[in-house]
């Protein structure tokens, strides 16, 4: 019976959302086919047709589609638990999959629009196994540059550029994975961050420039390695006042007096786009960044919780993209239609022969220090945010574009609800409507 509830509730909170998220994206008349859909900035939808070879309607399906597999995602994730065995967009664009490890959900997954996939393991155990080889990053075989999760494989892909498999298959042993849950690829990758000394219009620390990524309510948010906390920054001038690289590689600057953080990113094309708020988008979902030194590239999600071995050290929890980046870009902002998905971390190659790219993503920056993206092109309120704890600031009523950790509480037309999922609340996501996401308390 509570599975029943749980489905039902799934089914409404997925088509509620997917409608109201693709809302001025379909019906498009003759003379508007070309157009950008609402909510989603030109620039952006120009990048897409050129990095994925799509034409107007194509980029119009494909985000439709994006929204829907990042909705069905936070659903499942939630309903499903343990047997969620992650959640991606086909290869063609078309189509969300979600793997199941029982058959007895094929039948949710198909009522929210999706086609269920039998797979050997669950998100839940893939993400422990690569936090198993986490563990292990300091002995990992010589030529390993890093692991990620595989959803539609249902596998832990492990990189190196040595043709011999044996090292790496009895690391992955050794650090307790079935052999069944593990798959070995040859790589000439080379990651490395991407921050140079290159002066540009961006911003530096001392000689060094990086790009900003997403503003947050007193400053913004960027790659770690870009600086360390207490180091000062200029254009715009503010302090670190969190970082944290390898390990993990995101920051936070607090910025001075004067500068006023707004929720848009420089699309290179003299226009901004607009950030509306951080929903997670799926496996296989088109993706756009914007950096400093290369402007707007788009691609698509590849992998997440991705492990990547820089000079400096192993930097796990990222997500791997096609969209090429370059030396400089470090820090940068990365979309998905209009929601922010993390800052540019590193990889290999570069925006001429293609590579492979890394991000940090931004919900768990937020998380980490405590702070509250600032959408729709502000301007907002600077005040000093505190860098520590749970939930932003904001008191206890619901505010959208208020990022909430899981249990979180707050109050709602007099009534108090707990936060079951962390997400960034947007308007039409009221706690009474989105019963997979808050709970009366």
């Amino acid at each position: 019976m509570a599975a029943a509830t749980l489905t039902a509730a799934a089914v409404a909170l997925a088509f509620a959302l997917t409608t109201q998220a693709s809302a001025g994206t379909t019906h498009a008349t003759s003379d508007d086919a070309a157009a950008a859909p609402a909510g989603i900035a030109p620039a952006m939808f120009t990048a897409m047709q050129r990095d994925l070879h799509l034409t107007p309607a194509q980029a119009r399906a494909r985000l439709d589609t994006d929204t829907r597999a990042s909705r069905v995602q936070q659903v499942l994730r939630t309903t499903l638990g343990g047997r969620h065995g992650g959640t991606w967009v086909s290869p063609q664009g078309d189509a969300v999959h979600v793997g199941i490890v029982s058959d007895a959900d094929a039948a949710t997954v198909r009522n929210l629009g999706a086609v269920p996939v039998r797979v050997a393991h669950s998100e839940r155990q893939l993400d422990a196994a690569v936090d198993r080889l986490n563990r292990r990053a300091a002995i990992a075989p010589a030529g390993v540059t890093g692991w990620y999760a595989d959803l539609p494989g249902s596998a832990v892909v492990v990189l190196t550029r040595d043709a011999d498999s044996a090292a790496v298959r009895s690391f992955a042993a050794a650090a307790g994975l079935p052999a069944d849950a593990v798959r070995v690829r040859v790589t000439t990758e080379n990651p490395r961050p991407y921050l140079d000394v290159v002066g540009g219009n961006a911003y530096y620390t001392g000689s060094s420039r990086c790009s900003i990524g997403f503003s947050v309510n007193g400053g913004f948010v960027t790659a770690g390695h870009c600086g360390r906390t207490g180091a000062r920054t200029s254009q715009p001038a503010g302090t670190y006042r969190g970082s944290t690289f390898p390990g993990r590689d995101y920051a936070w600057v607090q910025v001075d007096a004067g500068n006023t953080p707004r929720g848009l990113v420089n699309n290179y094309s003299g226009g901004t786009v607009a950030v509306a708020g951080s929903t997670e988008a799926a496996v296989g979902a088109a993706v756009c960044r914007s950096g400093s030194t290369t402007g707007w590239r788009c691609g698509s999600i590849q992998q997440k919780n991705a492990s990547v071995t820089y000079p400096e050290g192993t930097v796990s929890g990222l997500t791997r993209s096609n969209a090429c980046a370059e030396p400089g870009d470090s820090g940068g902002s990365w979309l998905s239609g209009n929601q922010a998905q993390g800052v540019t971390s590193g990889g290999s190659g570069n925006c001429t022969s293609g590579g492979t790219m890394y991000f940090q993503p931004v919900n768990p920056i937020l998380a980490a220090y405590g702070l509250t993206l600032v959408t729709s092109g502000g301007p907002n309120p600077t005040p000093t945010p505190t860098p520590t704890g749970t939930q932003p600031p904001g008191g206890t009523t619901w505010q959208a574009g208020t990022t909430y950790a899981a249990g979180a509480t707050v109050t709602y037309a007099g009534l108090s609800y707990q936060c079951l999922q962390g997400h960034t609340a947007q308007v039409g996501w009221e706690p009474p409507n989105v019963p997979a996401l808050w709970q009366r308390v």
